[in-house]
């Protein structure tokens, strides 16, 4: 198989979908690998270590794709990208397919066969392959490091002869692989942390890693989560009720990191200004869903917002390329475990078209888009 590795360095993206470790990996197993120059650089993976690992050096993604069977990517590349290359290759990549279903057409029209990163099933199978758990991992780390270095406090109560340090109160809205993460660190750190989220299987893990878990916890709890295992969109009554829990609790807090999303939609609003405005200041909320419109009221998506109150309110965009080395790793080998589902007994680019993963994440297939959340907009 010939694999190219494109450069995805553009505005806020600094992380490449192949390692060194994995390019090598993948000559060492009979494949051709071309990966375009300076694709790592970003993520301090030079080009002399992906020629060490055996892989060629391409000037440019438009003639590294042309003859290439599978690309990989971090998001795609753009609709032109994808025209160049030959008919019957695949793409990967984190393609937001119903944020943007131009990108599966033009795919389709080039006979190209789009692997969406983002769509592949959570099943146990399919975990080592999962990008979405991978990245966010390492944004829900990264929020809480860059709020305490916003906040400008110690985490851990400290005990001096000066006299005794308060240990700083984090408050982790959304109880996803992000908000374990950020629980876990905040504990590390010594903060004094505690959670919410509305499905109640959530509540077991918060209290695993040593926080304290805070929810309206009636009827509509017990059953607010999908066969899916993500968190159903809750009433208007169960809103307003967990709202007002929310408001009493976040007026104490030094941190909250709010997670919060649902597929197909527009982040909820959690974090209302009148709770903002009940904050201290040097408070910092740092807003990990501020694209695709934001938990906290008041966020911007790529700034800092500093209240009058003087609360912070962090909207940073792509947290895992705050942290480009450990992310492009880990997404390297999620894309590597998923290759041998495309990969033919003769070591071609064969992709099981009987495996549900393939099934799960293919948007296109032979120049037709037939994935089933995107054939009314092909």
């Amino acid at each position: 198989m010939k694999i190219t590795v494109l450069n995805d360095i553009k505005g806020l993206e600094a992380r490449v979908s192949a390692s060194p470790e994995t390019v090598k990996g993948y000559v060492d197993a009979g494949h051709a690998v071309t990966v375009v120059k300076g694709a790592g650089a970003a993520a301090n993976f030079a080009d002399a270590l992906y020629k060490d690992a055996g892989a060629t050096i391409a000037t440019t993604n438009t003639i590294a794709v042309k003859n290439a069977d599978l690309v990989m990517s971090i998001n795609g590349g753009s609709e032109k990208l994808v025209g160049a290359m030959k008919k019957g290759a695949g793409i990967t990549g984190v393609l937001s397919p119903t944020d943007n279903p131009k990108y599966a057409a033009a795919c389709a029209k080039a006979g190209v066969t789009a692997y969406a990163l983002d769509y592949i099933p959570r099943i146990s199978r399919a975990q080592s392959m999962d990008v979405l758990s991978s990245q966010s991992n390492l944004a829900g780390y990264r929020a809480v490091v860059e709020a305490g270095s916003i906040y400008g406090r110690a985490f851990p109560m400290m005990m001096t002869a000066a006299g005794t340090i308060a240990p700083a109160k984090t408050f982790i809205m959304g109880v996803g692989v992000a908000g374990l993460q950020a629980i876990a660190t905040a504990r590390r750190l010594g903060a004094v942390t505690t959670a919410t989220d509305v499905r109640p299987a959530t509540k077991e893990q918060v209290g695993s890693l040593g926080a304290k878990f805070i929810a309206v916890e009636n009827e509509e709890f017990k059953e607010a989560e999908t066969a899916g295992g993500y968190a159903k969109q809750m009433s208007a009554e169960y809103q307003a009720l967990q709202a007002e829990l929310t408001a009493k609790h976040i007026a104490k807090q030094d941190i909250v990191i709010t997670t919060a999303l649902i597929p197909g939609r527009a982040a909820p609003v959690l974090v209302t200004k009148a709770m903002v405005d009940s904050m201290k200041p040097g408070s910092v909320l740092v807003d990990l869903a501020v694209e695709r419109g934001g938990n906290v009221e008041g966020a911007k998506a790529g700034e800092i917002v500093t209240t009058k109150n003087g609360v912070h309110i962090v909207g940073h965009l792509n947290w895992p390329s705050r942290m480009a080395g450990d992310s492009s790793s880990l997404f390297a080998r999620n894309l590597k475990n998923l290759l041998p589902l495309m990969t033919g007994e003769d070591g071609s680019y064969a992709p099981d078209w009987d495996d549900e993963i393939i099934q799960g994440c293919a948007l296109t297939k032979d120049g037709a888009v037939v994935h089933e959340r995107l054939k009314g907009d092909a």
